[in-house]
């Protein structure tokens, strides 16, 4: 296996670890021993050298010199054979570096070798699990188109059936066509005998009118005669007459023709020009839908840009906030020794843009908020309608036109409101699936109510709250316009709904206005029972024609980005830039001004310490030169050496170095 191989050479180079660790341990004693004995000789050579000097006899003095280059040539011979042991140590190592090289390069060749027959036995095992995954899905196959073929056939059965179902009620319905065919051929016999029967009376009525006529056509035949001889003369100059308009009538179809040439060049041009200004108005409304999506594109892009710059200048401003701050607490800490505490400011937790968006509420939670008042804050607010009502204003500020459209009334009755709501969900039941009825029995009364409301609101494509304030403010409107005519002509206003209608579709919310510019009496103080459930879907009619078009108007609008209030953007980045207060500022002026005079005097011990230290270096060197001096070979040969008038008591710092470098020059080795 592959692991043997590595185990193998781990253990190998285990071992040879160990035998390196103890011949390393033998070569270090080894050097040791040979240390202690060659310090020991040369003692012995140096120790000799002081006998030489108490030598007079020259025999003697030559055997001294003889047995000393004796015993020195033997401390070299040790020397040369421990270096001669070394290096054929250091042979032999080259050698077993080149045997594990080429083990190691063995040990790979077999490992490749037992890796490529791993993997071919991994292949083998992955094809026999990809064989029998190949052959389950095959059979998963085979269950699930035997369990559709059974489903098919079901399907089949089910719908010949259906078929067979179908044919013997068209058998019965032939049947009785056939049926009610008979009855319509008998019903036609019978009328077609009473009609001859009528038909020939008729006959003899005018036979005896024909005979009344033929003595009247006699006496008009002679009258006849006569104004035929007149009209022949007539006749003559008649045809003198047609004659000359023949040739008038030519000359005007030949006019004709021209004008008709003329037109239809001019309609061909007129066409092509209607083309032409078509496809300009298709290309520029184009093109203005086109910038307007690139306009919105823009703004949101733009305003994620600024989100990011904002967080991006909003996390550097809090870092260098976050440094001042931990450069205040060291300074309060560490150089003054005053307790610090981390301030607390409103804009340290703020992350991103300040400012907030008005998010107007949905359609149908404004019914719910509606629905669920209380009684007691319902008659609250009638009281407080009845009052604005006696002023005789609150039509007027609540039919202000914004942005070409009527602002929605938001001054109305709860329990007016709650009734309208009532009534649209009672009376439009045809606008909610039949499904979602049914399920909504098991509901209470309010939750249905709900339920109801909002199917209606998805159908009549009303989404937010402005849009259920538009309702209420035309059902209100309409009753006001509907007691107003009934005030001014004694019939109900029934038809008048049509015409708000039709001045809410030709855009005529001005007129809508005067029509409506009574006092709010009509409006805000109508008691719920003044709507009647007969008039609510002639009311919802009229609301949705005039609605669409005031929707596609708005539909730009409400595309249009809100915009953010950055009133507050300069304060918050001030904010930011002064967190550290004005004294505290005055305070690290201080200190920096006092630890400056505090840097200069560091600086000048700096330069001191550096001239002191460059004094003992040139102290210890002078002293080394002296020791030098002292110690040298020609000292001993003057007739007066100054190490007898000289104190040599000195200290040098370099005398350490020195001593072995003295003897190194006093006992040179034998070349």
């Amino acid at each position: 296996m592959v692991t043997n191989i590595q185990v193998a050479a781990d253990l190998r180079e285990m071992q040879r670890r160990a035998e390196e660790a103890e011949l390393k341990l033998q070569r270090v004693e080894k050097l040791e021993n040979e240390a202690k004995s060659s310090t020991y000789k040369f003692e012995e050579i140096t120790s000799k050298w002081a006998l030489a000097k108490e030598m007079t006899i020259p025999q003697e003095l030559w055997q001294l010199l003889n047995q000393q280059q004796q015993q020195c040539a033997l401390l070299l011979e040790e020397k040369n054979k421990l270096i001669g042991e070394l290096q054929q140590e250091l042979k032999n190592k080259d050698e077993q570096y080149v045997w594990a090289i080429k083990k190691q390069s063995d040990d790979i060749h077999l490992l490749l070798e037992r890796m490529e027959e791993q993997i071919r036995f991994m292949l083998k095992n992955y094809r026999h699990e990809l064989l029998q995954i190949e052959k389950a899905f095959e059979l998963e196959r085979r269950e699930l188109l035997d369990n559709n073929r059974k489903k098919w056939e079901e399907a089949i059965q089910a719908h010949n059936a259906q078929e067979l179902e179908y044919l013997h009620a068209r058998m019965r319905k032939v049947e009785e066509f056939e049926k009610q065919l008979n009855q319509l051929r008998v019903q036609d016999e019978e009328e077609y005998n009473s009609m001859k029967i009528q038909l020939e009376n008729d006959v003899q009525n005018l036979e005896r009118q024909l005979q009344q006529m033929k003595a009247v056509y006699q006496l008009n035949q002679e009258k006849l005669e006569y104004n035929l001889q007149v009209l022949r003369k007539q006749d003559e100059e008649n045809t003198i007459i047609r004659s000359q308009q023949k040739r008038k009538l030519n000359r005007l179809h030949s006019l004709l023709n021209n004008l008709r040439t003329k037109l239809a060049n001019q309609e061909k041009q007129f066409r092509e020009e209607n083309h032409s200004l078509a496809a300009d108005c298709e290309r520029i409304t184009g093109q203005c839908k086109e910038v307007q999506r690139r306009m919105r594109h823009f703004a949101i892009s733009d305003a994620e840009k600024f989100t990011e710059v904002w967080l991006m200048n909003e996390e550097e401003a809090k870092g260098l906030m976050r440094k001042a701050l931990d450069a205040d607490h060291v300074i309060h800490t560490q150089q003054l020794g005053l307790p610090w505490e981390e301030p607390r400011y409103w804009f340290l937790n703020n992350v991103g843009p300040l400012g907030h968006y008005k998010v107007k509420r949905m359609a149908t939670k404004l019914a719910a908020e509606v629905l669920t008042e209380s009684s007691s804050g319902g008659q609250e607010e009638e009281g407080r309608e009845k009052e604005e009502v006696g002023s005789g204003e609150g039509g007027k500020e609540n039919t202000a036109k914004v942005g070409g459209r009527v602002t929605p009334l938001r001054n109305i009755s709860k329990k007016t409101a709650k009734r309208i709501l009532e009534l649209i969900s009672d009376e439009s039941g045809f606008l909610i699936e039949s499904k979602l009825l049914r399920s909504l029995q098991a509901l209470g009364t309010h939750e249905r109510t709900l339920m109801k409301l909002d199917s209606i609101f998805a159908a009549l494509e009303i989404d937010s709250e402005d849009d259920l304030y538009q309702l209420v403010d035309f059902f209100l409107k309409y009753k006001a316009q509907d007691m107003a005519v009934s005030q001014s002509q004694g019939s109900p206003g029934a038809e008048d709904v049509m015409d708000l209608a039709e001045d809410r579709e030709d855009g005529g919310s001005g007129a809508q206005r005067n029509k409506l510019k009574s006092p709010r009496s009509s409006l805000g103080s109508l008691p719920s029972v003044y709507f009647h459930a007969d008039d609510v879907l002639k009311i919802l009619k009229a609301f949705v024609r005039g609605f669409d078009k005031l929707r596609e108007k708005d539909r730009s609008a409400k595309e249009v980005l809100q915009v953010r209030d950055s009133s507050k953007d300069e304060e918050y980045w001030e904010a930011l830039a002064h967190v550290i207060p004005e004294p505290t500022l005055k305070l690290w002026d201080a200190l920096v001004v006092a630890l400056e005079e505090y840097y200069e005097i560091l600086m000048q011990r700096a330069s001191l310490l550096a001239e002191v230290a460059l004094l003992q270096q040139q102290n210890s060197e002078l002293c080394l030169l002296l020791e030098e001096y002292i110690s040298s070979g020609v000292n001993s040969k003057l007739l007066s050496p100054p190490t007898k008038w000289m104190d040599l008591n000195l200290s040098c710092p370099g005398e350490a170095q020195w001593v072995p470098r003295a003897r190194a020059r006093l006992f040179p080795a034998p070349s």
